[in-house]
């Protein structure tokens, strides 16, 4: 066993699980002052949740081996609960349960995302039977359609899911989705926007009418976001290697693009460029580098991060044109952002985008990948919250909405001001 490597990963797991407290404070710092506890219950309620189900079964779908060709949601019984993962197989170069644990804080992050497309009206009690549902039925299956290779002594796909084996096999190149722009952020942005439409508007919804309550506690997620996406990006190599190190820097480079070009759009836009912008334009560099921070040289990554920056902070405002209140911009920026990144390495991924090879398959596998992703996702999430809105009940009352779901939900407030 290589502890150098296991010491890695086990580090990089532990840097993406800091995104998801980081996302609560994004979340948090978007919404309504009396809003910013629900917000960031969501994402802790993801961590308790998902970290129980990933241990429980989850990791045992979406990471079926070989046998589990047939279906991507078959289940490795063995893999139930981890007690079969125990021991480190000979020559392995890290014990199975510091993957397990890798993989884990995607699961977790990827559900969280969504709670930020149904902030300020949705019950708590709700948007967990929600991500337990969605996370059984969507995300472990697609992370195992991700996810869930092996490669042969010749670095040829040995079994895996069907964007990389099955469109090896098919096509002659697999998908290219380093670490998650299909499985993490067009899942997540796709789900958000299902829920956004499933949940309705906000009272009042309209633009300039709900602003940030804290643009400070925006600027602290958006910075624990990026030094947690340094785990995200790098330790998806699994090993601290010269892939590991391009994936780095890509994360720095596009990123910042990003952020450039976005306040440049907002002072064009409406004169003045924000601090949200900066956070929102970073987060959004992040999304569309995840998937290519392997495939792509550093110049490439930044012309990356400028599209994404730009083309995001336009896509923002789609919600008013077409009548759709995500709140916190998930489609505007995960869903959005998610597409630009897996669909720019079909031109520009080194050795097989259009651009080197002048071949357009690619591009086209990994439209195929995104899309079918995004459909997937959309259309179960849209169900499981219907079926919750008309059960239970997944919005809360437009009464309570106003007089704030942290009081209503929680029975608590995030700013107590105290007379003597």
């Amino acid at each position: 066993m290589d502890q150098g490597n296991t010491a890695f990963l086990l580090i990089m797991a532990a840097l993406v699980l800091l995104m998801t407290p980081g996302l609560a404070f994004f979340y948090g710092g978007l919404v309504k002052a009396k809003s910013v506890i629900s917000m960031m219950m969501m994402s802790f309620g993801a961590i308790g949740l998902i970290g129980v189900l990933w241990v429980l079964y989850g990791y045992a779908i979406a990471f079926p081996g070989a046998e589990g060709l047939v279906a991507p949601w078959s289940i490795d019984w063995s893999a139930i609960g981890l007690t079969s993962l125990l021991e480190t197989p000979e020559g392995a170069a890290y014990p199975p349960l510091a993957f397990v644990a890798f993989q884990a804080t995607f699961a977790i992050i990827t559900v969280a995302l969504i709670s930020g497309a149904i902030a300020d009206r949705a019950k708590f009690g709700a948007w967990m039977i929600f991500a337990a549902i969605w996370a059984t039925i969507v995300y472990f299956p697609v992370a195992s359609w991700v996810f869930n290779f092996g490669l042969a002594d010749d670095g040829s796909f040995a079994y895996g899911g069907w964007t990389t084996f099955g469109m090896q096999e098919a096509f002659g190149v697999g998908v290219i989705d380093f670490a998650g722009g299909t499985a993490v952020h067009i899942n997540a942005g796709a789900a958000a926007l299902a829920l956004a439409l499933v949940l309705g508007k906000r009272v009042g919804f309209s633009k300039g009418a709900h602003v940030p309550h804290n643009p400070p506690f925006v600027l602290l997620g958006a910075g624990l976001l990026w030094f947690g996406w340094f785990g995200f990006n790098a330790g998806s190599e699994l090993a601290a290697d010269g892939t590991a190190a391009l994936a780095w820097v890509n994360t720095l480079a596009a990123p910042a693009a990003a952020l450039l070009a976005w306040l440049l759009v907002e002072k064009i836009k409406d004169g003045k460029p924000t601090s949200v912008g900066a956070a929102s334009g970073a987060v959004a560099g992040l999304v569309a580098i995840t998937p290519a921070c392997a495939s792509l040289t550093p110049g490439w990554a930044i012309v990356l991060g400028l599209i994404a920056g730009a083309v995001c902070a336009l896509a923002i405002d789609l919600k008013f044109k077409f009548g759709f209140d995500d709140s916190l911009d998930v489609v505007g920026i995960h869903l959005v952002g998610g597409l630009i990144g897996t669909l720019y390495l079909g031109f520009f991924a080194n050795n097989t985008g259009l651009i080197y090879s002048g071949d357009p398959t690619q591009l086209m596998v990994q439209a195929i990948a995104a899309f079918t992703v995004l459909a997937y996702s959309f259309v179960l999430a849209f169900i499981i919250g219907t079926i919750i809105q008309k059960t239970m009940g997944f919005r809360v009352t437009n009464e309570d909405e106003i007089a704030g779901v942290d009081t209503v939900v929680h029975g608590e407030d995030a700013y107590k001001l105290e007379t003597v």
